[in-house]
Formats: C-alpha cells, sequence, structure tokens
C-alpha cells in the first residue's frame, strides 16, 4: 500500500522560513516525479511545486516562484518543499501527491494525481 506521509508544518509569522517533508512509502519513489499542492479554506486545492523523477525539472506556480523550492532525496524517499519568506496569503493544508507513470512532472492538475498524503497544516500570520 502506498503511503504519502507530509510533515513539517505549523504556526509561523510572515517572512519567516519553514521545510516541509514527504516521506513515501510502498512505492518506487524515485521514478516518478512529485508535487506539492495546498488548500487553503474555502478555496479549491491548488498547484505548488513539482520536480522531474531525476531532480533536473523544476515547476513552480507564479504565486511561490522565487521563493519556495522543492528538491527530493531518492535515497530517502523524500521529497522537501523549502519556503521562505511566507505571507499570509501562503495559509493552507499542503499535500504531496504523484501520478503514476509521470517521470517529467507534465501534469500539475490535482484530479491527475493517482495519490495523495493526508496533509500537513501552515498557518502564517501576519
Amino acid at each position: 500500500q502506498v503511503q504519502l506521509v507530509e510533515s513539517g508544518g505549523g504556526l509561523v509569522q510572515a517572512g519567516d522560513s519553514l521545510r516541509l517533508s514527504c516521506t513515501i512509502n510502498g512505492r518506487t519513489f524515485s521514478s516518478e516525479a512529485m508535487n506539492w499542492f495546498r488548500q487553503a479554506p474555502g478555496k479549491e486545492r491548488e498547484f505548488v511545486a513539482c520536480i522531474s523523477w531525476n531532480g533536473i525539472y523544476e515547476y513552480y506556480a507564479d504565486s511561490v516562484k522565487g521563493r519556495f523550492t522543492i528538491s527530493r532525496d531518492n535515497d530517502k524517499n523524500t521529497v522537501y518543499l523549502q519556503m521562505r519568506n511566507l505571507e499570509p496569503e501562503d495559509t493552507a493544508v499542503y499535500y504531496c501527491a504523484s501520478k503514476r507513470g509521470d517521470y517529467i512532472g507534465t501534469s500539475h492538475y490535482p484530479d491527475d494525481m493517482d495519490y495523495w498524503g493526508k496533509g500537513t497544516l501552515v498557518t502564517v500570520s501576519s
């Protein structure tokens, strides 16, 4: 059974940094692209960042470009999201997700993902 487990969320102030982790169990982690999505209260789930299976390609939503960095450690079956200069608008539940057979990261739509974690809450106070 595939499990994606996020961690690292918390309550921070605007301008602070936070690093999220997502550990994958029960699947060949190194063969697929990994994504981060987020969902703010009352809003739809949205794409945040994606990294290809080999870490060469990275994709970011415009709203986080230049502030967030996605990375992965295939030896540890873990993907990270380093978040800097956080803003209150970044407050959301953050999820990691993957799509079967997507090695490069061609899809960034929530409906296309096959595997999801349960999420970790990030709250940014002003």
